[in-house]
């Protein structure tokens, strides 16, 4: 066969393939009680055949000393011969003594084969099919460790879907709530725990992927090699022992020698790593490595692949990097040692192979393999350390510079005591928390990872006292409703008009600007005569610039009402008419009936909800603006909204399709109507600056304007407001509850 310059090997070619290969190598085991069993047999046959050589033997001497003396000297000699024999008869003794040898030749080599052979190859077998044995539990147990990783990732993915579940069951919550203020304090906490969970289902994936691909690329393969290792390990043994049963059989057969050489220079041909390598050839097939876990987002929580790096979560994330940076050192120090101790072993285990030094080599192996066990869970700790702080860092750099770490320690609390993040009371029969040894900070153990690396060092008893009383003011004041007026929270009536067909435009922002009763205005303390800055941009955001702070601020006088639509004061020079193209019958509270070719007065234009405010008469209400013929007029407010002909285009929807199965009973039948927007309780906001948007992500305001709350300041410094059928940003600051 045709010599190889680099022997493969099994971790190299297999990859994935532990099962069939222990298979292979467990069949050639097996195959050792095939060869005992054979020189076993061999010996049996060997003894009987000498038991036999010596019967013939005895058999033939007993009939040459009858005939002696007639074949040497004759029946009747005329002198006695003695003891002489002619040469034949010497010749012929010399042949039956040396069939006695022979005989007692193949006496010994059965011996030698039952015990040179045949012994050890037994032992030889056991001792190997016990470490083989130890290759499938310990590949078993790599196994059993992916699949729990998974699993785990899988539990920490189940927990984050759990998590995003209750987080948008808060949110309904805050619309539905009596304490408003309360039930948004537990919809914001409940929404950093999300990001904390979701930061942990992150850096699971990346600690799943790591763990995969070591799995495949490290762990396997090692078994694999140390597998292939105890195969030629087994064959270099059985080389041996075929050697030697070949030798014996040399030294009793000295005329079968040719052939006793043929088989020891066939059995030298025989080199340990042939049929590894005729394994490989017949075993290699594609093989594709398994694709990195990616982050999936909750199916009621739309969300992205970027890690969550606001304040809040930066405490939670700089708590884990903390705790993997400080035993990172100590694991990798402890990952080289290991590995040194290992490699000097190998060392022993080739000097053994080399004959230099005496030692049992299948103890060896046992001990390394022992070795490599422990390296492994130590290395695996290494790993998760390593892609923790690596994942954290990259996100959002070394955020453990600088920190003031408290030096927590586990504590069961036996008094009611207060947790300083959360305010809630530590309770049960086993309170299990945390607290400082050095400033006596405590907080329950589910909030020890958001604890803000803050202590102010060891403190004095009374200093302790200072610090806990303000640590409690603090957090009580989360649990506390806020200062400011409470968010308004208009519900606007369902349409149930008999002949509505799918929506026109956008049923979410459809009455943003509409005010069914004016809204009053606080009076501002002094403390308010200067807007805040808005806070800074939110990083997914295109780049806007800051609003400057208005030059002027005009209080409102206390009792004062906001309009919904501020105008501009030229705007309310004249009056806005139209005409009824048909006639509408109010369906709602806020509706007015007007019949058809009545003039009315333009109160509100549409706002991109497809509806209008107008006076007909003394009685004012809104109208589909699809029924409303809008007269031109000079003078246009700033945020007049489009007639049928030019209504802004829809860009959100909540409120689905409903088609009407019967129109009303008039004359001409006018075309389908916007719907309205139900049950759906919306929140809005009062400009209390004027602002010029500083890009096309951006709204302009004037002070006083009204606008549909979508997305309040996730802590960014910005809102998200909708204002004709537009959803864009404005500061967060400039904006008040309506």
């Amino acid at each position: 066969m045709a010599e190889v310059d680099v022997a493969p090997t099994f971790g190299a070619e297999l990859k994935d393939g532990f099962k069939p290969a222990s298979a292979w190598v467990g069949n050639g085991i097996a195959w050792l009680d095939d060869i005992q069993n054979f020189y076993r047999e061999r010996a049996v046959i060997e003894k009987e055949h000498s038991a036999r050589l010596n019967a013939l033997a005895k058999k033939y001497f007993e009939k040459k000393n009858k005939k002696t003396t007639s074949l040497s000297v004759g029946d009747t000699p005329a002198m006695t011969p003695g003891s002489l024999e002619n040469a034949s008869l010497t010749i012929w003794t010399t042949h039956l003594t040396t069939l006695e040898s022979l005989a007692t030749e193949h006496e010994n080599y059965a011996n030698e084969l039952v015990q040179k052979v045949a012994d050890p190859m037994k032992q030889y077998a056991a001792k190997f099919e016990e470490l083989r044995k130890r290759h499938v539990e310990y590949a078993a147990k790599l196994e059993a460790e992916r699949d729990s990783s998974y699993a785990d990732l899988r539990k920490t993915k189940t927990k984050y879907d759990a998590v995003c579940q209750e987080v948008e069951s808060k949110r309904k919550k805050t619309e539905s709530s009596f304490d408003k203020a309360k039930a948004q304090s537990h919809y914001q906490q409940q929404l950093q725990d999300m990001n904390n969970v979701k930061n942990t289902y992150l850096i699971a994936i990346n600690v799943t992927n790591k763990q995969k691909e070591k799995y495949y690329h490290e762990y396997v393969p090692e078994v694999l090699d140390s597998l292939q290792d105890l195969s030629e390990f087994k064959t270099m043994k059985l080389n041996a022992l075929w050697s030697t049963a070949a030798s014996l059989e040399i030294t009793m057969l000295q005329q079968s020698n040719v052939l006793v050489d043929h088989l020891a220079q066939e059995v030298t041909r025989n080199q340990p790593h042939l049929d590894s390598m005729m394994y490989i050839r017949h075993n290699m097939g594609t093989w594709q490595e398994p694709t990195d876990k990616m982050f999936e987002p909750s199916p009621v929580w739309h969300d992205d692949d970027l890690m969550v790096t606001d304040e809040v979560a930066k405490v939670f994330l700089r708590n884990v990097l903390n705790k993997s940076k400080s035993q990172l050192g100590e694991l990798r120090r402890e990952v080289d040692k290991k590995r040194r101790e290992i490699e000097g072993i190998k060392r022993v285990k080739q000097r053994i192979r080399e004959g230099t030094e005496n030692k049992d080599e299948v103890q060896v192996v046992s001990q390394i393999f022992s070795m490599q066990e422990d390296l492994h869970q130590v290395d695996r700790k290494r790993l998760t350390a390593e892609v923790e702080t690596s994942t954290i860092t990259s996100a959002v750099g070394d955020v453990t510079l600088g920190a003031k770490n408290h030096n927590f320690k586990s504590q069961t609390f036996k008094i009611p005591t207060n947790c300083d993040l959360c305010g809630e009371r530590i309770w049960g029969l086993s309170a299990k928390g945390f607290d400082c040894r050095d400033c006596g900070y405590t907080c329950h153990s589910k909030c020890e990872m958001k604890v803000p690396a803050e202590c102010p060092g060891e403190l004095s008893k009374d200093e302790r006292k200072k610090y806990k009383a303000e640590r409690q003011a603090a957090a009580g004041a989360l649990l506390k409703p806020p200062s400011g007026p409470p968010e308004h929270v208009a519900e606007l009536p369902t349409l149930s008009r008999s002949n509505t067909m799918n929506s026109l435009s956008s049923g979410y922002a459809a009455s943003a600007n509409r005010s069914i009763s004016g809204s009053v205005a606080s009076p501002r303390s002094p403390a308010e005569d200067t807007p805040p800055e808005p806070g800074p941009r939110p990083p997914v955001k295109k780049s806007r610039l800051v609003a400057p702070p208005p030059t002027a601020y005009i209080s409102e006088l206390p009792g004062s009402s906001v309009s919904p639509s501020a105008p501009a004061p030229a705007a309310k020079a004249a009056e806005h008419k139209g005409k009824m193209l048909y006639t509408f019958e109010a369906s709602g509270g806020d509706e007015v009936s007007v019949p058809e070719g009545r003039e009315v007065i333009i109160l509100e234009p549409d706002d991109g909800s497809g509806w209008v405010k107008v006076r007909a008469g003394y009685k004012e209400g809104i109208v589909p603006a699809s029924y409303l013929e809008i007269f031109p007029n000079p003078i246009v407010p700033q945020d007049t909204g489009s007639s049928l002909n030019n209504r802004p285009a829809s860009t959100y929807s909540n409120s689905g399709s409903s088609v009407g199965t019967a129109g009303p009973t008039v004359k001409k039948k006018g075309p389908a109507v916007a719907p309205r927007r139900g049950a759906k309780k919306l929140k809005y906001v009062i400009a209390m600056y004027d602002y010029t948007a500083q890009s096309d992500a951006e709204h302009s305001m004037t002070e006083g304007e009204r606008f549909v709350l979508i997305k309040d300041d996730p802590g960014d410094g910005w809102a998200e407001v909708e204002k004709g059928g537009a959803t864009k940003s404005v500061p967060a600051s400039y904006v008040r509850s309506a």
